[in-house]
């Protein structure tokens, strides 16, 4: 039997015996320690300057955009999922005023504020609109309304605006009236161009900024409220045949968002809205889609943006096609297959109003007949 010196000196023997075996079987087998350790050191140590630059340019470039992507992800489920909490209530100001809310996005902004605990001041055209809205409001939700008829369409409104606003708490200001064109159409075949100009600059641009100048000096001196500007997705791009619409509301979304950034610090929210296309009679859409919703829909998805973003398209479906048509999608084809869509309604517009003639024309021709027989 060995003794105890022995021991180690055969353990040794067995080992380098077993080491040797295994490299006859592959010789790329290497036993050693710190083995992940030491290939990386030496693998640094044989690039020459120019390799390491670029492969922490490589790595800084992956991490980036890791760290990118994840707060994207994060962005879009708090914006999305979480939402706002519970921004959007009273305690902005007992208030809230809505243009152009008798019908579309603006009714349902003020049933959505009405149902929040707002009283509501609506401002439209027409005074028995606004009184079916109101007493509708009231009924419904128990709010206090007021009302306010008049035409945007004029400049000389806005005394009588602010002689009905005075006094109140305006926690939450919806710029929401507005007007497009009775179908696309070629800027100089647009009829009665002059006061085609006119009437659009004042309902879409003049009313935005004039109830704004109203509102916004009492939300001054509280530090706090918002200011909801409803813009449209077609101001994000130039939209041919719709030319003098789509600009103005460009200008929206450019007059919110700098607006909100002379203000934010003081508290207050103005929000750009760029909403796609939405259920209401001015886009003539009767049935809902995925990406099509109706006005309570989008409007319940909006008001959830509030304070998380200051140019929003509102909607899911919505922020995913603003994104494929500004971010993905050059701007030269989404020019062009806007102009060729609203070409193709232009056409289908006119082709279906010369039916309603040539039937109209009918018409008379057999009346006339009739009469003479």
């Amino acid at each position: 039997m060995l003794q105890p010196p022995y021991k180690g000196t055969l353990s040794r023997c067995v080992l380098e015996i077993r080491v040797h075996c295994l490299k006859l079987r592959s010789p790329h087998i290497h036993i050693h320690t710190h083995t992940h350790t030491r290939r990386v050191a030496a693998a640094m140590n044989s690039m020459n300057v120019e390799e390491k630059l670029l492969f922490w340019v490589g790595a800084l470039t992956v991490a980036s955009l890791v760290v990118w992507v994840l707060y994207k992800l994060l962005s879009g489920f708090r914006i999305w999922v979480l939402g706002n909490g519970k921004l959007i209530y009273p305690t902005l100001g007992k208030w809230a005023v809505v243009t152009g809310a008798t019908d579309g996005i603006g009714k349902a902004y003020a049933e959505e504020l009405a149902r929040r605990g707002f009283a509501l001041m609506l401002i439209s055209r027409s005074q028995d609109k606004l009184d079916d809205v109101a007493r509708s409001l009231k009924e419904q939700y128990n709010v206090e309304t007021g009302t306010i008829a008049v035409d945007f369409g004029r400049s000389d409104i806005y005394e009588k605006i602010e002689a009905g606003l005075a006094g109140l708490e305006i926690g939450i200001l919806v710029n929401n009236v507005g007007v497009s064109y009775n179908y696309p159409e070629y800027y100089l075949n647009i009829p009665d161009l002059d006061n085609f100009i006119t009437n659009m600059v004042n309902v879409n641009i003049t009313s935005v900024c004039q109830m704004t100048r109203l509102v916004l000096p009492r939300m001054n001196e509280r530090s706090k409220g918002v200011v909801l500007n409803i813009s449209s997705a077609s101001g994000m791009y130039p939209l041919a045949l719709l030319t003098v619409y789509s600009s103005t509301k460009a200008f929206v979304d450019f007059f919110s968002r700098g607006l909100h950034e002379e203000y934010r610090r003081r508290g207050i929210i103005i929000q750009s809205v760029l909403p796609f296309f939405v259920v209401t009679k001015m886009t003539r859409i009767k049935k809902p889609t995925l990406d099509k919703p109706t006005p309570e829909r989008y409007v319940l998805a909006e008001l959830a943006t509030v304070g998380l973003q200051s140019q929003t398209n509102g909607y899911f479906p919505h922020a995913v096609m603003g994104w494929l048509t500004t971010k993905l999608v050059p701007i030269d084809l989404v020019i062009f297959f806007g102009a060729r869509m609203n070409r193709l309604q232009r056409t289908g517009y006119l082709n279906r109003r010369k039916m309603r003639e040539l039937k109209n024309g009918d018409a008379l021709k057999n009346g006339d007949a009739l009469k003479n027989d």
